[in-house]
């Protein structure tokens, strides 16, 4: 069975020690977490948590099975397989020599992200977008030479049927 990437969207109760004790069921069973995300939804007691992991099918049931048995989930959903929304934010610190200058701010404009930030030897870019596009960014502004990079990870919804 081959791992592909899955995206669990988990509704929780905002309270101490939730969090650890989710990272703490993935890492305790040798999962990983590709990338995670929490803040709080329009209701301040409950937290929504964006979990990029691999695996196969049943290994997911499993995780999923697992974090529905935990006190303060209230909600598990897997939204790979189903239509949705996902995005990711990346701040990107790049080299900007007088020379790149021109060049940078076109790769700006065509990914249609901002600077956010100017030194005298550096731009900071702040993009967002789904995992091709800051790819895509990514491996444009590599030669020019990225000194840093901060990213979000996945945040996801679920699409309205039209």
């Amino acid at each position: 069975m081959t791992e592909e990437k899955h995206v669990l969207s988990i509704l929780v109760d905002n309270e101490p020690g939730v969090l650890s004790r989710i990272a703490g069921l993935f890492s305790g069973r040798g999962y990983n977490i590709e990338s995670l995300c929490v803040a709080e939804t329009i209701e301040p007691h409950i937290s929504r948590l964006t979990i990029v992991t691999k695996g196969n099918q049943p290994l997911i049931e499993q995780i999923m099975k697992q974090l529905n048995k935990l006190i303060n989930v209230i909600k598990v959903h897997e939204l790979t397989g189903h239509k949705f929304v996902q995005r990711e934010m990346a701040l990107i610190k790049v080299s900007a020599k007088p020379e790149n200058r021109a060049e940078i701010l076109r790769v700006v404009d065509i990914f249609r992200c901002k600077v956010v930030d100017v030194g005298l030897e550096h731009y900071t870019i702040e993009v967002t977008g789904d995992e091709g596009k800051l790819s895509a960014i990514l491996s444009l502004l590599r030669p020019i030479g990225i000194k840093e990079i901060a990213r979000t990870g996945a945040i996801a919804l679920f699409r309205e049927p039209k």
